[in-house]
């Protein structure tokens, strides 16, 4: 069996790095992943996603506010494993968004790539630019920043 590439995130890592979870986990896998830099998060969009029986019934589209969620959380990835944020106690929080462009519908049977690049990075805050294509079609772009911030745990 050959080792996993070092560039590679598998579903089993993004489960352990992020919170999200079905419905709203958005990102499936990732490459191309250089620490603090840049990382290509996958979405495959299937027509049993659970926005598509009312957005829209007769012509699915996902939702952009969701595509800019599945570039953010591919950001929160990057960060996750730059850092080596633990999901305990910690959660990546989307604090900004900014020139926020849309370009062609996602539809059932779209594989989403979501391209983020760091554009700075100063502790735990991290800005981005990110882009996801359709095809290697631009299909919507942002830029956008998140942060590190530390949860209270509930009293046992």
């Amino acid at each position: 069996m050959s080792e996993p590439a070092e560039d590679r995130i598998d579903y089993a890592e993004v489960m352990r790095r992020l919170p999200h979870r079905y419905p709203f986990l958005l990102v499936d896998k990732a490459e191309d992943y250089v620490p603090s830099t840049s990382i290509t998060g996958i979405k495959n969009v299937t027509h049993n996603e659970p926005f598509f029986p009312g957005h829209f019934p007769i012509d699915p589209v996902m939702p952009g506010v969701l595509i800019v969620e599945a570039m953010a959380q591919t950001g929160a990835l990057l960060m996750s494993k730059s850092l080596d944020v633990a999901v305990e106690g910690k959660v990546i929080m989307f604090m900004s968004i900014d020139g926020v462009r849309f370009r062609r519908p996602a539809r059932p049977g779209d594989q989403l790539k979501m391209k983020v690049v760091v554009t700075r990075a100063r502790g735990d805050i991290f800005k981005f630019r990110g882009e996801t294509f359709i095809d290697d079609k631009l299909a919507a772009e942002a830029d956008f920043a998140a942060m590190v911030v530390t949860v209270e745990q509930p009293a046992a």
